[in-house]
């Protein structure tokens, strides 16, 4: 009877494992985001040079190893939701307001995850060798400190990016909002225009390519968890009233 109420091995119930799992890896990526961001970067500041370096060595990199994989995992499992939801069956879903948010929630984590392989993994290598380096007794690399900051910024624009991410995310079935079940391509246009120019003007400042790596000037965003923080909410009521004004 179990059986028959509750069939895992079924399209509806690898959807909701999928999902389950989604949550679980999603919830041990963004938390230890939070935790590099919060705790280990305000902490690591008021250590001494000789502590830090143990910390890097013993502390960061385990948390590293767990924060990328726990990247690769909920990806993995969005994609297998995607895979298994029955909505996905017609892809006119994606022209609806509900489609609208989770394509924008899956492309600023999709960005998310890139910025964590590619940005952040990438530097955080340089200055975990380093660590590593000067304990053994050697010289300091002088690359170590501006692959941390290009590493920081990378994190705290994800960090920024994680929550309107959530928004899209959790927002997608429960955003109290009625909306119109046949958008125009118009009004389609101007939601992917907006968000897609803030989405390439944000990542193009934590490449460094719009302020450089100096704090200040744009970067200030990036200068303090606070600054992240604010920086973060805001983006989050934006998108919400986008979404409210344009599809909602």
């Amino acid at each position: 009877m179990l059986g028959a109420a509750f069939d895992l091995f079924s399209k509806p119930g690898f959807a909701y494992l999928s999902r389950w799992s989604h949550v679980v890896f999603g919830i041990t990526w963004i938390g230890l985001l939070y935790y590099f961001n919060f705790v280990q970067v305000p902490a690591f500041a008021e250590m001494e040079a000789a502590a830090r370096n143990n910390a890097i060595d013993k502390l960061a990199s385990r948390a590293l190893w767990w924060f990328r994989w726990a990247a690769v995992a909920t990806v993995l499992s969005g994609l297998l939701i995607l895979g298994f939801q029955e909505q996905l069956d017609d892809m006119d879903y994606f022209k609806s307001p509900r489609g609208m948010a989770i394509a924008a929630g899956i492309l600023l984590a999709l960005t998310m995850f890139v910025n964590v392989w590619g940005i952040i993994w990438r530097n955080q290598k340089i200055v975990i060798a380093n660590a590593r380096n000067v304990q053994a007794g050697g010289e300091a690399d002088p690359d170590a400190a501006p692959a941390g900051r290009k590493a920081l910024m990378a994190s705290r624009m994800n960090t920024i990016y994680s929550l309107p991410m959530l928004v899209f995310m959790v927002g997608t079935t429960h955003f109290p909002i009625t909306g119109i079940p046949d958008l125009t391509g118009g009004k389609r246009g101007i939601f992917w225009a907006v968000m897609l120019v803030v989405w390439i003007l944000f990542e193009l400042n934590a490449l460094g390519v719009i302020g450089g790596f100096k704090p200040g000037g744009t970067n200030v965003i990036f200068d303090t968890h606070k600054n992240t923080l604010i920086t973060g909410f805001v983006y989050a009521a934006f998108v919400i009233v986008l979404y409210a004004l344009v599809l909602g």
